[in-house]
């Protein structure tokens, strides 16, 4: 048992034995208002009458005659008590009772509804009337017995024990589960999963329950991208590592070819810088690692200096691109980024689309939103990697045989940007064929 179940069950049972207590104090208070009032004797004038009857009766028809009629006495009993307090039918009373009774004779012997009358059978009785203890039933006054017994007692906080600690159990045990699963994860056990113990519950725990496994699957994934990363960025760079090498040993071996080698070094080495500036990028976005993003951006002007210079690319191979412009189209952010993360959808539209094709830009501005829509003629992409398209080094199917010149990261960056921005990025097949890429941006 954790110190969490002690502190649980504590404070349950502390609180079951206040309701206790409490219950029992006002249980006990109103039985000593009853007691009150029965010890009080009954001076009304019935009762004042009833014994001066039993006077009378004792004194003249002596003690046989008393009892018979204090039998029949069951509204308003009278009582005979002799100098060795006992009862002349051998009913209970109260002592406290006795002795207020004979402390009235002693004040005043007079006092009504009270009398001390010698018996024929030489004891001395006391002749009282008390409150009857149930007015309606005719029984008379009997002392009670105590409040708490023992043994009611006794079942009364174990009762309250047992439930104490099934109620604490159960709160405590969610909790138990989930910092072992916290210590399993912290051991490298990332399919730990609660939705299991939790069960049928139904309460904020089993929520946190809940949001731990989202949590542990969330970590999970980001584990299993990074592996993934680190395996696509080893294979990405074992290519022109390997052609670097092969270029060197033919330089070495055929001193002639000495030009053509260290042209293809270069290549190589230009590729290789550029993925690892790509690479640089990618974890900077992801880490949130960003410059000023308050910076007043007019897309129309940033989108028209984009399509300029992929205008004069596309020229060599027959290829437009058209523009729908809208000048009032204003966001906040980092120019820079943006401007790099717009150029990477359009040249990939441009290398997806086929000789004689158009690319088409499309700006349109919503009550909230600014929508950039970039649409291409190629072959599109299957509708189960629509989303996958825009993760790092990713080459679908119908894209690995088109695009032989990138890393595959630049989908990855531009989503990344426009979510930096506070704004979306999906992809759609067009009927007619091609692929859309919308991107919305918070105005």
């Amino acid at each position: 048992m954790g110190r969490l179940f002690w502190k649980f069950f504590f404070f349950i049972w502390l609180a079951q034995l206040s309701a206790i207590l409490a219950t029992g104090t006002t249980f006990w208070l109103e039985r000593r208002a009853q007691d009150k009032i029965l010890e009080g004797v009954n001076q009304s004038p019935p009762a004042s009458l009833l014994v001066e009857s039993a006077t009378v009766t004792l004194q003249y028809g002596g003690v046989d005659a008393l009892r018979s009629f204090l039998g029949k006495q069951v509204h308003a009993p009278v009582y005979a008590v002799d100098e060795q307090n006992r009862e002349l039918l051998g009913r209970d009373y109260a002592q406290a009772t006795l002795e207020r009774v004979r402390r009235m004779l002693d004040a005043d012997p007079a006092a009504p509804a009270v009398r001390k009358v010698p018996g024929s059978d030489g004891h001395v009785y006391v002749l009282f009337s008390l409150f009857p203890e149930h007015r309606f039933e005719g029984r008379p006054h009997i002392r009670g017995k105590p409040l708490f017994p023992a043994v009611p007692l006794v079942a009364t906080l174990l009762a309250s024990l047992i439930f104490a600690a099934l109620l604490a159990w159960y709160f405590s045990k969610p909790i138990r589960s989930l910092r072992s699963a916290f210590e399993a994860m912290v051991g490298g056990n990332l399919e730990v999963r609660l939705g299991p113990v939790m069960g049928q519950r139904r309460d904020e725990l089993a929520d946190l329950g809940h949001n731990f496994d989202r949590m542990a699957s969330h970590l999970n994934d980001l584990i299993d991208g990074q592996r993934r990363l680190l395996h696509d960025v080893s294979h990405e760079l074992c290519s022109p590592l390997a052609r670097l090498q092969a270029a060197i040993g033919l330089a070495r071996q055929q001193p002639e070819k000495l030009e053509s080698s260290l042209a293809r070094i270069e290549r190589e080495s230009v590729r290789m810088d550029k993925l690892v500036g790509e690479l640089l990028t990618l974890s900077r976005l992801e880490a949130g690692v960003m410059g000023t993003m308050e910076e007043e951006i007019n897309v129309e002007e940033l989108v028209s200096d984009i399509v300029a210079d992929a205008r004069f690319e596309a020229e060599a191979s027959g290829r437009t691109v058209e523009f729908t412009e809208c000048s009032e189209a204003l966001v906040k952010g980092d120019a820079e980024l943006l401007h790099r993360a717009i150029e990477n959808v359009v040249r990939n539209a441009l290398r997806h689309t086929p000789a004689g094709g158009k690319v088409m830009l499309e700006i349109r501005l919503d009550a909230n939103s600014v929508r950039l829509a970039i649409r291409d003629q190629g072959s599109g992409v299957p509708e189960s990697e629509l989303n996958a398209i825009f993760e790092p080094f990713f080459r679908g199917n119908g894209i690995k045989n088109i695009d032989n010149h990138g890393h595959g990261l630049g989908l990855a960056i531009a989503r990344r940007v426009v979510e930096a921005h506070g704004g979306t990025m999906r992809a759609s097949n067009i009927a007619e064929g091609g692929l859309n890429v919308e991107i919305i941006l918070p105005v």
